[in-house]
């Protein structure tokens, strides 16, 4: 059983301008297609590398605020945080020619403590249609 949910979209933007939107946590709230994320929190880092812990305050029914760390990162390829049940969340970037990148956004469950959890709660259909509204607002954001 899969325990990923992954879109992938061709942007007409340099995979280096769409790492540098995704490496900034404070465009983080206008990127989301959930509507779920709404400020990065003022203590965190400007820009995120491996290791980086940075919050967010969210609202899901409730507002609520949640830390992530950097677990993946790769300059320009790869960048994908942890939230504290183990998930996480994954941008991968494959530059097609210099002016057009395939962008990948996963929500990986499989990672979580309680795997099974995610599963029945109806996150990964929920987070397959939240990926393709982020993909559809990233080419606004990143000018392409």
């Amino acid at each position: 059983m899969s325990r990923q949910v992954s879109v992938s979209r061709v942007i007409d933007a340099p995979a280096g301008r769409i790492f540098a939107l995704l490496t900034d946590p404070a465009m983080h709230p206008r990127l989301d297609g959930s509507g779920s994320v709404l400020a990065a929190r003022p203590d965190g880092p400007d820009r995120l590398e491996l290791g980086a812990k940075f919050g967010m305050d969210m609202r899901l029914g409730t507002r609520y605020k949640i830390e992530n760390t950097v677990v993946e990162y790769e300059p320009d390829r790869l960048i994908a945080w942890r939230h504290f049940n183990g998930h996480r969340w994954r941008w991968r970037l494959n530059a097609l020619d210099d002016h057009r990148t395939e962008v990948t956004e996963t929500f990986d469950w499989s990672t979580a403590r309680v795997p099974i959890l995610i599963s029945l709660s109806g996150f990964p259909r929920r987070n397959r249609r939240a990926i393709q509204q982020t993909l559809d607002r990233l080419p606004t954001l990143v000018g392409g």
